[in-house]
């Protein structure tokens, strides 16, 4: 593994096999690394991966260029593909990171191979504004801890926070350790609500695999539906239960669709 830092943008490289094609991981809103955790041991036995904590966050520079956006979300793709002497990739992103990778299929097409996006959606949403409104004003009248300690209700199942509640406990130390400052945490999620390709789906013709829950409390699996429709080369996987963090909670179903589909099926 090898790491480094490019434009503010701290990134990892795991070589995997020889001659591997490259995979490319963009988290959510936290837009930690370490989201996904859960994947590098099915990923890295297949492909070379690339993961990088986003601008803002983690060990990246901790501040935003101005205009933050999901367009710029998606050019902070391009300086990672291009600090690693990556002409190409395919790119797996959750939430933001599937909005971002949604992006670069606009903008940058040349540098995409496939895509993955992962509880993504085209345009903005009621049922996702009231989420993000909710955690908007969690965060400015109470603080990070407050906003950390609420954020497994929107990511987890309820049985599953029940079984889990000293994991979560532990990881939320981390997290409120490890939180952005609040203004950047506001224009990451602006950007998010203000991200909107509906109309230009169309012309994004990579192969797709959009994946979603049935129970996602954040982003209804509707949204989901609604953008392998728009897309020309889309699949639709919908597991029946994990919620938001499915990738965590049900990561073994996860990876083997995610490995078969980089690898061409379907």
């Amino acid at each position: 593994m090898t790491t480094g830092v490019a434009d503010g943008l701290w990134h990892e490289v795991h070589e995997g096999p020889a001659g591997a094609a490259t995979v490319l991981l963009s988290a959510g809103l936290g837009g930690s690394a370490a989201f996904w955790s859960p994947q590098m041991e099915a990923l890295t036995g297949h492909f070379r991966v690339i993961l990088y904590d986003h601008r803002g966050t983690g060990r990246s520079d901790r501040s935003l260029k101005p205009d933050h956006s999901v367009a710029a979300m998606a050019e902070d793709m391009v300086a990672v593909l291009d600090a690693t002497g990556t002409a190409k990739a395919h790119i797996v992103g959750h939430a933001a990171g599937g909005n971002a990778g949604l992006q670069l299929a606009l903008d940058h097409p040349e540098r995409l191979d496939r895509l993955v996006v992962v509880n993504g959606w085209s345009r903005p949403d009621p049922h996702v504004a009231r989420c993000f409104t909710a955690r908007t004003r969690l965060l400015e009248a109470f603080g990070p801890i407050a906003y950390v300690e609420a954020q497994a209700l929107f990511l987890f199942p309820p049985d599953w926070i029940s079984q889990n509640d000293a994991l979560l406990k532990t990881q939320e130390r981390h997290h409120i350790q490890t939180f952005p400052r609040i203004d950047v945490m506001l224009a990451r999620i602006g950007a998010l609500l203000a991200f909107d390709i509906d109309n230009k789906l169309g012309e994004i013709p990579h192969p797709v695999l959009v994946a979603a829950s049935a129970d996602d409390m954040l982003v209804p699996p509707l949204l989901s539906r609604r953008l392998a429709e728009g897309l020309p080369n889309a699949t639709l996987d919908v597991v029946p239960w994990g919620g938001h963090a499915f990738t965590a909670t049900v990561s073994g179903a996860f990876n083997v669709r995610l490995v078969a589909f980089l690898n061409g099926d379907g």
